[in-house]
């Protein structure tokens, strides 16, 4: 059995996740971490028993890693993953891809000319519930979705946003909510509806004086094939109420799923709170599974760990599409969406105006 040479790229809270996930994975061989603090690095590596690098060319030479995971804050994704591309690694880089769409395409670029994979993580993608809803839709069982609706009702105290430099500040995290929080219910909700055609946005900041950007952010999207969306975003609530994606189709059925209930996790300082479900179901016939399905998830994430498990099949994914030579489950191009949504709601924010997409790079 082939087995790929995997490293990591940072070492902070995120990374101990990718490591713990990469080692329940047998095709996997993780032989590696950077972290431009070396003694951050050694700790690491100690604890996983792989080797502490401050370079990540030198590590990716040194060592003939194929695959590089992307740990590092994401303001310091672009720098990272342009260096892993160069070396000649895969990549794979926690959400979001990067905070401009300049970045981006520069990443998505540089990994077509070396003809290497670029993903990006979602693995909310690869809960159960969140599965239903797709399958359903591709099913017809709603006949054609016409509105998807997100609400991210969350907290974010001063404490989180002291527990790094970067956190909070235009310049340094490029973004708030939207940003940092809400990347996995705006990957969901265009994975769902489809291409977005025109997008108008508002944000504000209205209970954080002591960070820059917004904590709460509001869209409504006009969807290529007609449908409408909206999003509500915000960092507002204390305590947190949920996370949720909800899909409405032409025959009156609905489909929803909470991803997230209570506190959103923050990787090395809290876990999952609640199991996701489907917490909307209406498709004729099917209401009475709701509360079976409900009991099935809660049961299998007790028996897991859902911090590790979800992260362990994307990273599986992504290696398995190197040895098949295929795409990944979410590719760069998928990550940038992400991207391009919440860049359109800044946009729209500053001109009052709405914006077209798809967005170009300036």
């Amino acid at each position: 059995m082939k087995k790929l040479i995997t490293g990591i790229v940072g070492a902070g809270k995120v990374a101990h996740l990718h490591a713990r996930a990469l080692k329940n994975i047998e095709i996997n061989n993780l032989r590696a971490v950077y972290n431009w603090k070396k003694p951050k690095a050694e700790n690491f590596a100690d604890q996983y028993e792989i080797k502490a690098y401050d370079d990540i060319e030198r590590m990716i030479q040194e060592e003939k890693i194929e695959v590089v995971t992307i740990c590092t804050p994401h303001p310091a994704h672009l720098d990272c993953v342009i260096a892993s591309l160069k070396a000649g690694a895969h990549v794979i880089v926690e959400k979001p891809l990067a905070v401009t769409l300049e970045d981006c395409d520069m990443m998505i670029g540089l990994a077509q000319e070396r003809r290497l994979n670029l993903g990006m993580i979602s693995q909310r993608r690869l809960y159960q519930p969140v599965i239903r809803v797709k399958d359903a839709i591709k099913k017809g069982k709603i006949g054609k979705p016409i509105l998807g609706v997100v609400t991210l009702f969350g907290w974010r105290g001063e404490d989180y946003y002291n527990s790094d430099p970067w956190r909070g500040k235009w310049e340094l995290e490029g973004g708030g909510v939207l940003v940092n929080q809400a990347p996995h219910q705006l990957d969901l909700l265009q994975w769902y509806m489809g291409e977005i055609d025109e997008l108008f946005g508002y944000w504000s900041n209205f209970n954080h004086p002591y960070i820059e950007v917004e904590d709460t952010a509001l869209a409504v999207i006009k969807f290529k094939n007609g449908a409408f969306g909206n999003i509500i975003a915000s960092n507002s609530q204390d305590p947190a109420l949920y996370g949720r994606i909800h899909i409405f189709g032409d025959n009156g059925a609905s489909l929803g799923v909470q991803t997230d209930g209570g506190a959103m996790f923050i990787a090395g300082m809290s876990t999952i709170e609640e199991a996701p479900y489907n917490d909307l179901w209406t498709i004729p016939k099917e209401e009475p599974l709701h509360d079976i399905w409900k009991k099935e998830d809660e049961d299998f994430f007790k028996r897991v760990d859902p911090m590790i498990y979800f992260h362990q099949l994307q990273l599986q994914d992504f290696l398995e599409s190197i040895i098949d030579k295929r795409e990944p489950m979410v590719t760069g191009k998928e990550g940038r969406k992400t991207v391009e949504i919440f860049n359109a709601i800044y946009e729209s924010n500053s001109t009052g105006k709405p914006v077209k997409f798809p967005l170009r790079s300036t």
